[in-house]
């Protein structure tokens, strides 16, 4: 059984994590991180969700018995054995899931107790003593922070202090699906009483920064609890453990989320923070799949005039990625927000020419593909239709920055040959069909010098796919061609109609 203490001999001082104990879960019961069906495999995993939920259940009964007559120690007791299920390494993420969230919805109905509790005159300095004599630390830990909520909304401590005490001392739990279950929760708890600017918790001692230090540092330390998770059991579990991965990712990425919620963080500190401090997690973790899914994090939850403004920044760490990330599908998720962000207010517009958006972008896919000569020409040509996009959004006027895109494109095509991958030339329709699209005309089109070289790289079937779409462009806004050399460079572009694949003539 758990053991509590009287509070009016404590063992620790409040707020000095350094002087508190330093028991690590390791030390408690050594556990090497495993999620193995034993035996009957799924059968098995379910008798141990089972049990644990059982368990769970019997205690909360006990807890909530203790609660309706004011125990408070009968029920930090079985409170206490209720979170002691959330200890095992029986269960898979999807099940620990089931098992976290029947002891979060209990914790919840705790916390308000305790808040009734110091109503009532119990200290929550004492109290917040007393959780910390819990004799695992797991169940300690989470007691600790439901505590700490209500100690931060008593604003009887500076709230910074009492978060830097809660993240520090949550480093005990190194089980990484543990440890990030438990600073979900401390993250979850947390969210509504940071120091932000307009909140009831900000004052001379608590600040914006107080609350980027604190949810920064929580988002670091669950990163690399993730990461570990790829490089614990045995090889031949590697899948496995990439699909567990995946199932926990929101977990971490939920911080990116909850610091684009801070009112206070403008785009000097987005600049000279944030970003930096969040890409140097990502750029230094080397793990390939956390890599993808932060960046992806970090375009969707940001604004767009953020990206804008630091696009220098966050293109320079796309190179130091690890080169099996896919970074065409970051870049391009990157350029599509900025298209849209464009086409919002031409009012933006200057923004664009003023951090010279279309040189950056142009640069880090030059260097992305010139860094991966292995990239398939599927990856090269989303790069430079993604990029194609751009342009025709932001510089409609600029027929020489098009231009350019397609000579880059043609370069590299010219490495590869004739295009037989399916999606590829797919994707060259797609990037040969976006200067008709936007311009409706084909004759803008034709002053594209560029335009029939990528062409040339289509197999016969796809050309006359290619040429049908020029034609119906033509139909469609009644174009007029007037000139000989403009009908004749036509016409070029429509010689797969005019010719079979043995080059007789088809018309």
């Amino acid at each position: 059984d758990e053991q509590f203490e009287s509070p009016s001999k404590p063992k620790f001082p409040i707020l000095l994590p350094h002087r508190l104990r330093v028991t690590t879960e390791a030390s408690c019961r050594p556990v090497k991180y495993t999620t193995q069906m034993i035996a009957d495999g799924v059968e098995d995993e379910e008798k141990w969700l089972a049990a644990g939920i059982a368990g769970l259940q019997q205690n909360a009964f006990y807890m909530h018995r203790a609660l309706d007559t004011n125990n408070l120690r009968d029920a930090l007791k079985f409170s206490a054995q209720m979170l002691s299920e959330l200890r095992t390494s029986k269960l898979s993420p999807h099940k620990y899931y089931e098992l976290y969230m029947r002891a979060f919805d209990e914790l919840r109905k705790l916390e308000i107790f305790f808040k009734e509790e110091t109503r009532r005159g119990c200290s929550i300095v004492e109290l917040y003593e007393l959780v910390q004599h819990a004799g695992n630390i797991l169940p300690r830990l989470y007691l600790l922070c439901t505590v700490g909520s209500v100690y931060i909304r008593s604003k009887e401590a500076p709230a910074k202090d009492v978060l830097k005490d809660l993240v520090e001392m949550c480093r005990g739990i190194q089980h990484p699906v543990r440890g990030l279950f438990l600073r979900s929760y401390l993250s979850q708890i947390s969210r509504d009483k940071l120091p932000d600017i307009g909140s009831e918790y900000e004052g001379d001692a608590d600040t914006v920064v107080d609350a980027v230090e604190f949810v920064l540092q929580n988002f670091t330390e669950m990163n690399k609890l993730w990461v570990r998770m790829q490089h614990q059991g045995p090889a031949r579990e590697k899948q496995r453990r990439e699909k567990e991965r995946n199932e926990l990712r929101d977990l971490v990425g939920k911080n990116l989320h909850v610091l684009s919620q801070v009112e206070g963080i403008d785009l000097d500190m987005y600049r000279d923070t944030v970003l930096p401090r969040v890409l140097e997690q990502i750029v230094n973790c080397k793990d390939e799949i956390a890599q993808f899914y932060l960046m992806d994090c970090i375009i969707q939850v940001f604004p767009d005039e953020y990206h804008l403004q630091t696009l220098e920044v966050l293109l320079g760490a796309c190179p130091q990625l690890q080169p099996s990330v896919d970074i065409k599908t970051v870049l391009s998720r990157l350029m599509e927000r900025l298209s849209n962000y464009a086409a919002s207010s031409s009012e933006v517009l200057p923004e664009f020419l003023q951090v010279e958006a279309f040189s950056r972008l142009n640069n880090a896919i030059g260097k992305v593909i010139e860094a991966q000569p292995d990239m398939p020409i599927f990856g090269a040509v989303t790069l430079y239709s993604s990029l194609l996009t751009f342009t025709l959004h932001v510089h409609p006027d600029r027929l020489d920055y098009a231009d350019q895109v397609l000579g880059s494109c043609f370069k590299k095509l010219q490495s590869v040959g004739k295009v037989e991958d399916n999606k590829a030339t797919k994707q060259i329709v797609a990037l040969l069909s976006a200067p008709l699209e936007k311009y409706n005309d084909i004759v803008t089109a034709l002053k594209l010098s560029n335009y029939p070289c990528v062409m040339e790289y289509l197999d016969t079937e796809t050309s006359k796919i290619m040429a049908t779409v020029i034609i119906q462009s033509i139909m469609k806004n009644s174009t007029r061609i007037s000139s000989a050399d403009k009908v004749e460079a036509l016409f070029e572009l429509m010689k797969g109609l005019m010719k079979d694949s043995e080059g007789t003539a088809g018309m």
